[in-house]
């Protein structure tokens, strides 16, 4: 006689009831050989149904020792308990327990998907049993779409695909009609000639008398075991040997699979799934946007700057800013103004002095601000000629009355005038002047508020209204290659020894570029750390959703694991699911950001809003970790599950 398939000793299965131990299997031995046709009967309560799930290693026993094909079950890792499930039983469940969102081929295929075969492979084998059973062309229809003993035959279908050398039947016909029972008996039987060994739990005594041995249980023990008159043993089949589906070929399929599934869960499921996704969405289109708009904002603030001169420093008297007797200090002159411009690093030089006054232009006036000015302030100041010209050098020599005014000065006394006052004369007090340009209205500089501004050489300003040699300012323009804080200690050093002491201060255009661009950083990066609460909240949701739907889909696992599902293959398939709400939920999130970018473009000229590449994939890398970092607890708590408790949830 061959060695027995299954053999067990002393099995002991014990449940724990309150305080009290429920013996549900009690020091139970039996044997079975290969392609022997058994059934187990018994009253309800004698323990079928667990020996049945200790037999598919759904189940471990509390104690004895049960082994499958001479291996001892007990020393087995959950892994390779799902292998033996796998690769030597077939499972064909009362209830069918086929999943609701696959087709009938789809649900055949999930073994052989663990089991590591090709998708070709698997289809052309699930068709073909389906074929052999007579249902052959409900391949498509779901579960749903099908009767009763259709299910039951695509569920013995599915027991198949694997090649199982051992099928278990728990009531295969009890929830069938009279005929459909007898059509799947006829299956079974037909698979036990193959070779195959079967074993059927029922409590119906006419189904039990198609196999040719029959045990009875009764409170965990068995009272009887007989043979019918049926025929005897068959010879045992040859078991097919699958691809273990641990090669890279094998986890490929099993994350396609796993993919799949995800999106048929989230298509099943679609509100669900978007109020998930919701939250990952408003996060990643709100960090996005802030990061986008507070590079925006960066870079239109220096622009602003740079309107005021690029790579400029300009010095005033006063040892300090706020120092209340600045106006005292007379040691600011013209002669500075000249030693610097000898200095090498200086690309361009303009004393200022300035006075306020009033204009006046036929019948109306206004108080103005008049600058004096040397004829370079306008290049170094970056300022643009919107009509008319600038004065020159000879008349800052020549102490001419051309004046150049600002956009502000033209729309209060010119604004419906044809030549924007080029030509005419105003009076700066008692002091007549013609007007030879206008400047342009600049953010940051010329015209950036409501006041109004005439710009004079500075010469005419000293001799017409100030009457003294002091300037109000030297401004310098630094040579592009020079670094500005290094002109300004050289500025420092050659001031301090032609006035003996220190007493002007200098304002560094780079000083207010640096702090304005790091206030705009602090308020960026707290915009953006509100955003990233509210993705985290979003990727608590996630893993609220995803707990929510391991507790909906207890069953599924259970019937995955049966079929031979790894622990590892539940975690991706949950985990998968995770990650592929909070991925889309990403990519929502950042074309959101990038439309409303566009919005902000069109509906603000001058303010650019842009994303990087770099920011694209950063924001679409954290929805995923976020997905990841989520999905895993919920995930890892399914792949965790006993087999047995999940598969007796409804």
């Amino acid at each position: 006689m061959t060695d027995p398939i299954i053999d067990l000793q002393n099995i002991r299965r014990e449940f724990a009831a309150g305080d009290t131990i429920v013996v549900a299997l009690d020091d139970l031995s039996l044997s079975i050989q290969p392609g022997e046709m058994v059934a187990i009967i018994g009253q309800s309560g004698s323990g079928k149904s667990t020996l049945l799930n200790i037999l598919g290693c759904l189940d471990r026993p509390t104690s004895g020792a049960y082994r499958v094909a001479g291996k001892n079950v007990s020393e087995l890792d959950a892994d390779a308990l799902a292998a033996l499930r796998r690769e030597h039983f077939g499972f064909i469940f009362q209830r069918y327990n086929l999943l609701g969102d696959l087709t009938a081929a789809a649900n055949v295929e999930i073994p052989a998907v663990y089991a590591g075969l090709n998708a070709r492979e698997r289809r052309t084998r699930a068709n073909a049993l389906l074929e052999r059973l007579g249902v052959g062309t409900r391949g498509g229809h779901r579960p749903n779409q099908l009767s009763g003993g259709q299910q039951q035959r695509v569920s013995i279908a599915r027991a198949l695909i694997n090649g199982a050398e051992v099928i278990l039947a728990d009531e295969p016909t009890g929830a069938l009609d009279r005929r459909s029972g007898e059509e799947v008996l006829k299956i079974l039987k037909e698979l036990h000639r193959e070779g195959r060994t079967i074993i059927i739990v029922t409590h119906d005594a006419d189904v039990a008398a198609r196999a040719e041995r029959i045990i009875e249980l009764r409170d965990g023990k068995i009272v009887s075991d007989r043979r019918t008159g049926t025929a005897g043993v068959s010879e045992p089949v040859a078991r097919t040997a699958w691809d273990s589906g641990a090669g890279w070929t094998g986890a490929l399929g099993r994350l396609r699979e796993a993919s799949r599934m995800a999106l048929v869960a989230m298509a099943a499921h679609r509100l669900r799934a978007f109020l998930t996704m919701l939250g990952i969405i408003i996060g990643i289109a709100a960090v996005s946007s802030v990061v986008a708009l507070g590079n925006a904002s960066q870079r239109k603030v220096l622009s602003d700057i740079s309107s005021l001169g690029t790579n400029t420093i300009e010095v005033f008297p006063g040892k300090d800013f706020g120092d209340a007797r600045a106006g005292k200090i007379k040691t600011l002159v013209l002669d500075d103004a000249r030693a610097l411009d000898r200095q090498g690093f200086i690309a361009g030089v303009t004393p200022t002095v300035s006075t306020s006054t009033t204009v006046r232009y036929r019948g109306n006036e206004s108080n103005v601000l008049v600058n004096g000015v040397g004829e370079s302030y306008f290049q170094v100041k970056g300022a643009k000629l919107a009509k008319g010209r600038l004065f020159d050098a000879d008349a800052v020599r020549n102490i001419e009355r051309q004046a150049v005014i600002d956009d502000n000065t033209r729309k209060t006394f010119f604004a419906d005038d044809q030549t924007s006052g080029i030509g005419r004369v105003i009076w700066l007090g008692k002091v007549p002047c013609r007007i030879v340009g206008v400047i342009a209205q600049q953010q940051g500089g010329f015209g950036s508020n409501q006041n109004l501004s005439v710009y004079l050489p500075y010469t005419t300003v000293q001799a017409q209204f100030t009457g003294g040699r002091a300037l109000r300012s030297i401004l310098l323009r630094i040579s592009d290659e020079i670094s500005t804080n290094l002109a300004q200690d050289a500025v420092t050093t050659l001031l301090t020894q032609r006035h003996n002491t220190r007493d002007f201060v200098i304002l560094n255009t780079d000083d207010i570029r640096r702090t304005i661009t790091s206030t705009t950083q602090t308020l960026a990066f707290l915009v953006a750390a509100i955003a990233v609460i509210s993705l985290v909240v979003g990727g608590i949701g996630v893993m609220n959703i995803m707990l929510v739907s391991v507790s909906e889909r207890i069953s599924e696992i259970g019937v995955r694991m049966a079929v031979g599902a790894r622990r590892s293959d539940i975690l991706q398939q949950f985990l998968v699911e995770a990650t592929l709400i909070s991925s889309i939920g990403g990519i929502a999130g950042i074309l959101i950001a990038v439309l409303l970018g566009v919005a902000i473009n069109v509906a603000v000229p001058g303010f650019e809003v842009s994303y990087s590449p770099f920011s694209i994939g950063a924001a679409f890398l954290t929805s995923t970790g976020i997905g990841i970092a989520f999905g895993f607890f919920p995930a890892r708590r399914a792949a965790f599950l006993d087999p047995v408790v999940a598969l007796s949830r409804d």
